[in-house]
């Protein structure tokens, strides 16, 4: 007889024993493991919430036209491609896109039970093909961070249900080669899920999305989370290839998956105003300058600043260590990096999602500590 599944601990309540640590702090733990939004949306989001009069009816699935052709516009807008209304869909947030697009895709091609991956990352991929009863494969890294495609089992790409790609990556940000996942994808036979979640706050260069090297093949994800400060409403999107789209809309019709109509409004709201995302790209960079410093004259380790993101990601050897040490010394609580994977073990993340007030005060605490 099987064993039944039971689920992990979930990998940020282990957080919660090193928490007491900060008990002596005036101002108490500042949480810079977990990426929340700290910021305020734009007032004209808000207002969209309470005055959507779409409370009443249940939205569509893929989301309302509105929504869609807002979607649209702003790809349009930001990548300079065009994708029509009918080839993007909404979803709940991204999170339950990537947990549970693996079941579906199961269900489509029912001889594949494989889930790529990169092999620093967010570990929802890797969790999603556990719930589908899938097998995840971690993709290892090129020496520049990107997944080396090459080194990918030729029975495992037989096998594969989809490959993940995440550019900007979460926790590393490191900018990934999209053309070339796209062209492995094309060249095997393997749909490729792009994960563009943190597209809007890339650093070295233009923001990307893989659909810039065409649809076929390849899904686009986005969320608006990150973006607007707008985690909490729970709105997201895919975009891409018609036939997958198309498939995906339509399973996820059937269990009634849906942005509530009033988050739906407020997204198109926020998707059409640009000017708070320049706003928010300048605090997460101060952010992230201000954080780096204070770590490194406390620690005495060089941190890099990264290609797109709003994590700092480092090598310390002994990442629990490192986070406990913090913690006690700084009240600050951040990620050790074996919660992106086995390849991670020896780094941390710290998410620069507080206010500016609150990152120099953990600075001064770290500095007082010299």
């Amino acid at each position: 007889m099987s064993e039944p599944f039971v689920p992990p601990p979930y990998p940020y309540d282990r957080l919660d024993r090193l928490r007491p640590l900060a008990d002596g702090f005036d101002g108490g733990v500042i949480d810079l493991s977990i990426g929340t939004p700290f910021d305020p949306p734009p007032a004209s989001v808000i207002e969209a919430f309470g005055s959507s009069n779409a409370e009443r009816g249940y939205p569509a699935s893929v989301g309302s036209l509105p929504l869609r052709s807002a979607v649209r516009r702003w790809m349009g807008r930001r990548f300079d491609i065009d994708v029509a209304e009918t080839d993007i869909a909404a979803c709940i947030g991204t999170k339950e896109f990537v947990g549970t697009l693996p079941q579906w895709m199961r269900l489509r091609y029912p001889d594949r039970d494989i889930v790529l991956h990169p092999a620093m990352a967010y570990p929802t991929y890797a969790m999603g093909a556990t719930l589908a009863g899938c097998r995840s494969v971690a993709v290892p890294a090129l020496p520049d961070g990107g997944m080396d495609l090459d080194a990918i089992d030729p029975s495992d790409a037989a096998r594969a249900l989809l490959l993940w790609v995440n550019s900007p990556a979460n926790p590393s940000g490191t900018l990934d080669d999209l053309g070339a996942a796209a062209a492995w994808g094309r060249r095997h036979g393997v749909p490729v899920f792009s994960d563009e979640c943190y597209v809007e706050f890339t650093w070295a260069g233009k923001g990307r999305t893989i659909l810039e090297h065409g649809v076929d093949g390849v899904v686009a994800v986005h969320s608006l989370s990150k973006r607007s400060n707008l985690a909490g409403a729970r709105v997201g999107f895919y975009a891409g290839d018609p036939d997958l789209v198309q498939y995906l809309g339509e399973v996820r019709k059937h269990v009634g998956m849906m942005v509530p109509g009033p988050a739906q409004v407020a997204a198109v709201a926020a998707l059409d105003d640009d000017a708070h995302v320049v706003e928010q790209r300048d605090r997460y960079l101060r952010r992230l300058e201000s954080m780096a410093s204070a770590l490194h004259s406390w620690s005495g380790i060089e941190i890099d600043l990264p290609a797109g993101g709003f994590y700092l990601w480092f090598k310390v050897g002994d990442a629990w260590s490192f986070t406990e040490r913090l913690m006690a010394e700084g009240g600050a609580l951040i990620s050790p990096g074996e919660f992106y994977g086995e390849a991670s073990a020896e780094w941390v993340r710290v998410a620069v999602v507080q206010s500016d007030e609150r990152i120099a005060l953990v600075a001064d605490r770290l500095l007082g500590t010299r």
